[in-house]
């Protein structure tokens, strides 16, 4: 069967540049808009003059419940209009009207998983996180849920878009149907978090831990045939660890799939799978060759010290001039971009290109586009700051810096352009307490500020990490906790172009090797010495009847009315206090707990971790670090026999307390 996806893009590439009329269909089907991820919007509205005006529209309901991780998709040609699709944490399931955000059907799909009953985390409760995805040949949504129950499970769903009835043949158990050299899928301790991808009939899921990076957990991507869901594929990390955990989850050049794998554990300095790009071919399957895997000559320092290549999605990027031209984007919590050959990754080896970009990158989703002046490379990194570098069109590219924004709270950006050359825009959501919960945007060559954030109505609430937006008729959608937002552009609503942008392009590679048989020793070289997979926790006993989660009675559609004035922000909770730091447990010798007591009225806890009392430096990744709503946090990746201090401030909408008392703790001699 061809794929409508890989039908869609060779259509839109086609009319690419060309005006349409408004009768034209405009549908953003997955996160950021390709399977590229590059986070490119074409929308003839988004000229920098009307940018500068954008405003919320206040008559928009958008009303959800659930806390939101994931966004939001557009959806038209259906029975009911132009749609909004939302997913939240309580696993609930939305389409809104595109216009006035009431609810058109919702579904519960089961009740989601309290963060008590996990080993580590964040996320609490914790449902849909990963971004969904439509096939809109078969008028189909794709999403993945963790599901409580007897046995705690990852389910993958297709639902009629227009209805939201389940397919037949749908949900897909993972635990009962995910395999891979041996290993079996464990619900439990495997996080989705990453946007799910529909490459030529098939849907990819990617699979991270938990925050904590507790119990043996994998990196692992499963595929599943979505005209025969019962034909279940999956590759994973043989090494413990390896997560997945970019916002963007698994990227597509059209044929092949890339993710980008964290940190691994007790791999004796044997490569197994982590702190590298994987390629994964259909199924997926995986042929163990350099060709299909890059990793950093200092992987294994990587490992040590929890600074993982996979902090952000790939990217596939094309340079037009360069050789290589066809690029895939790594960014890491080291600092440094990376971009690799696609067509031949080149096993553990140096990057084609690298540079230090002047900040921890992780959870996020980067951008590319192209003007004028060149091809560039955008994201948003924890040192604070929106930034854009050119790629050169040379023998080999290289990674020049372009522009920085100061702008402080982790999203992922997105990108406007009003035919795909000019009127280049970046947005960026400045997400979560520690940014001003604002839409920002900047001149994509010069980084120019564009828009400001707007005024008192313009301020969201309850934004999450990671997130971004999505533009669809001269207007941009946002997903916050219980709200979708809605701003448009001052003007009458704009004649639409295409969606989408160009085609990235790929080599076939050989017949990949059936998933039954693949396995990380094919044609190991003197620098891939695989060992034999980790024992893993068995899976719980599925409990007898169908694969079927229980269907509980769908949560009644809320009722709150829509806001059609400019009624002013309520006051936010005042600051909170600041917190007591509680001795360390769990200590060994590369790691400890760091313990606070909670804070009434946060939202959330910042942690410091360093060899300083005075915290003059910091331990890599501990800086600032957002551990989420909880009193507890892993700190992993530590020196035997070294002392260490930590501290913690409380964070809600209202701003960040003052720092707690410093605990020190020092690891075990071995």
């Amino acid at each position: 069967m061809k794929s409508p996806i890989r039908i869609f893009v060779l259509v839109a590439a086609g009319l690419y540049g060309a005006t349409f009329p408004v009768s034209a269909q405009v549908n953003v089907m997955q996160e950021h808009n390709n399977p590229s991820r590059d986070g490119l919007y074409i929308d003839a509205g988004f000229t920098p003059s009307a940018a500068a005006n954008l405003a919320r529209d206040l008559n928009f309901d958008g009303t959800i419940v659930g806390n939101v991780y994931a966004q939001p998709l557009y959806i038209e040609g259906g029975p009911n209009g132009p749609m909004i699709i939302a997913v939240t944490e309580s696993n609930n399931v939305y389409a809104l009207n595109a216009t006035t955000g009431t609810v058109i059907w919702q579904r519960n799909l089961g009740t989601s998983v309290s963060i008590s009953q996990l080993f580590c985390g964040n996320i609490d409760p914790i449902g849909i996180t990963g971004t969904p995805v439509v096939d809109l040949a078969s008028r189909s949504l794709f999403l993945d849920a963790l599901i409580n129950g007897p046995t705690i499970k990852h389910f993958i769903y297709s639902l009629n878009v227009d209805t939201g009835v389940t397919n037949a043949g749908w949900p897909v158990d993972v635990n009962a149907t995910a395999n891979y050299n041996g290993m079996s899928f464990v619900s439990l301790i495997q996080e989705e978090r990453g946007a799910l991808a529909l490459v030529n009939g098939i849907v990819y899921v990617s699979y991270s831990g938990y925050v904590g990076d507790c119990q043996n957990y994998h990196g692992w991507v499963v595929g599943v045939d979505i005209n025969n869901p019962s034909n279940v594929h999956a590759w994973a990390t043989t090494a413990v660890g390896g997560g997945i955990w970019g916002h963007g989850g698994v990227a597509s050049d059209g044929t092949n799939v890339f993710v980008v794998t964290g940190n691994t554990f007790n791999t004796g300095g044997n490569w197994m799978g982590g702190e590298a790009i994987i390629r994964l071919q259909a199924g997926p399957t995986w042929t163990g060759q350099p060709t299909d895997y890059w990793v950093p000559t200092n992987w294994f320092s990587l490992d040590n010290s929890d600074t993982d290549l996979g902090g952000v999605s790939a990217t596939v990027v094309d340079v037009p001039g360069a050789t290589p031209s066809q690029l895939v984007l790594a960014l890491g919590k080291d600092s440094n971009a990376f971009l690799l050959n696609r067509n031949n990754l080149g096993g553990i080896t140096s990057a084609v290109a690298a540079a230090n970009v002047g900040g921890i990158n992780r959870g996020t989703s980067a951008v590319t586009y192209r003007t004028g002046q060149g091809t560039y490379i955008g994201f948003h990194n924890d040192a604070g700051t929106v930034r854009a570098y050119r790629v050169t069109a040379t023998n080999p590219p290289t990674i020049v810096f372009a522009w920085s924004q100061s702008q402080s709270g982790r999203g992922s950006p997105w990108v406007t352009t009003t035919d795909g050359t000019n009127n280049m825009i970046v947005w960026y959501a400045a997400t979560t307490s520690s940014g001003d919960q604002r839409l920002h945007a900047y001149d994509g060559d010069t980084g120019a500020v564009i828009y400001a954030g707007g005024g008192a109505n313009e301020l969201m609430s309850g934004t999450q990490q990671w997130n971004t937006g999505m533009v669809a008729r001269g207007r941009i959608y946002f997903g916050a906790n219980n709200k979708i937002y809605a701003f448009r552009l001052s003007s009458a609503t704009p004649t639409p172009t295409a969606t989408a942008t160009r085609t990235p392009t790929s080599t076939p590679t050989s017949t990949p090797i059936s998933t039954a048989t693949a396995t990380a020793t094919a044609t190991a070289t003197a620098t891939f010495t695989p060992t034999p997979a980790p024992t893993t926790t068995p899976s719980p006993s599925p409990t007898p009847t169908a694969t079927v989660p229980p269907s509980p009675t769908p949560t009644p559609t809320p009722t709150a009315t829509a806001t059609a004035t400019s009624t002013p922000t309520p006051t936010p909770a005042p600051t909170p206090t600041a917190p007591t730091a509680g001795k360390a447990t769990n200590v060994t010798a590369i790691s400890f707990t760091a313990n606070w007591k909670s804070v009434s009225g946060a939202t959330g806890y910042q942690l410091d971790v360093s060899t300083s009392a005075s915290f003059v430096t910091y331990v890599p990744g501990y800086k600032n670090l957002d551990v989420g709503n909880t009193t507890s946090r892993s700190v992993t990746g530590l020196t035997a026999n070294t002392t260490y201090y930590y501290r913690l401030r409380a964070y809600n909408g209202n701003g960040t307390s003052p720092n707690s008392n410093v605990v020190r703790v020092k690891t075990k001699p071995h």
